[in-house]
């Protein structure tokens, strides 16, 4: 049996770990330890069971833990995992001044951790120091439908607030280009506040993009990063400022690519 640490309340670390175990073709099985509420959905579980992310690991005693962004948890909060237990770690980019503070004295080691972006420097040293092996892994989504709308589609999964911003980017986008796209929100929920004019559309995963999307409006979270990193022409980025992540960086990151490309 297969634990797959994922604290937080967002898509976002469900996500990574449905490409992770779609990437290895993991078949035994998988427990998930996430207070998410979009956990046990199906479009998202592929399958696996849900428990708190404060369940004993001595007592689920799984053959593997995959550790998901945060080296010790969200807070600090894995100290001890026990030892007979293979821990992988899945590394993305942190603000590592704000989460180093929260390591543990004894911080958990893995026997492997897989790099799935440039990290600070810092934070790829401390994994380096702490793990067995350590790799680059560009992980890969299970297929799925493309997303069938024309004109521009804002992915979001919230907060509300943020939701609404993206909107208001794309809109203002489009009235500097005296442009006037569809517009399709495809998020969770229907945010208070949509303005008229914009559908909605609860799809998850949200693409591939068809034929018909001419634009992609998105945060700089990894996921979305990543996944449309193919559309890159038509991707445009709007960062929200995050206490662990940075999406600053990595939107300046895939904008230099962009720039490089033949």
């Amino acid at each position: 049996m297969i634990a797959c640490y994922a604290a937080g309340g967002g898509l976002g670390h469900l996500t990574r770990l449905r490409a992770y175990l779609h990437t290895f073709a993991v078949d035994d099985e998988v427990v998930v330890l996430s207070d998410s509420p979009f956990a046990a959905d199906p479009r998202v579980s592929s399958g696996w069971t849900v428990r708190p992310a404060s369940t004993d690991l001595a007592a689920l005693a799984p053959d593997e833990l995959v550790v998901d962004a945060f080296p010790a948890g969200l807070k600090g909060e894995l100290t001890r995992i026990p030892p007979r237990i293979r821990v992988t770690h899945l590394a993305r980019l942190l603000r590592w001044d704000a989460y180093r503070p929260l390591l543990p004295g004894d911080p958990p080691r893995f026997d492997r951790t897989f790099v799935l972006e440039p990290l600070d420097p810092i934070h790829e040293a401390h994994l380096r120091a702490v793990s067995g092996e350590v790799a680059p892994l560009a992980l890969d989504d299970p297929p799925s439908e493309p997303l069938d709308v024309r004109g521009w589609v804002i992915v979001h999964s919230g907060p509300d607030a943020e939701t609404r911003e993206l909107v208001g980017y794309a809109r203002d986008m489009a009235a500097m280009e005296s442009a006037a796209p569809p517009l399709t929100l495809v998020s969770p929920h229907r945010p208070d506040g949509l303005p008229a004019g914009v559908a909605h559309l609860d799809v998850y995963p949200a693409g591939p993009p068809g034929p018909g999307v001419e634009r992609i409006v998105t945060a700089a979270g990894f996921n979305a990063v990543r996944q449309f990193a193919p559309w890159r022409d038509r991707h445009r980025m709007l960062p929200f400022p995050r206490s662990l992540d940075d999406q600053f960086a990595r939107a300046a990151r895939a904008r230099a690519r962009a720039r490089t490309r033949p």
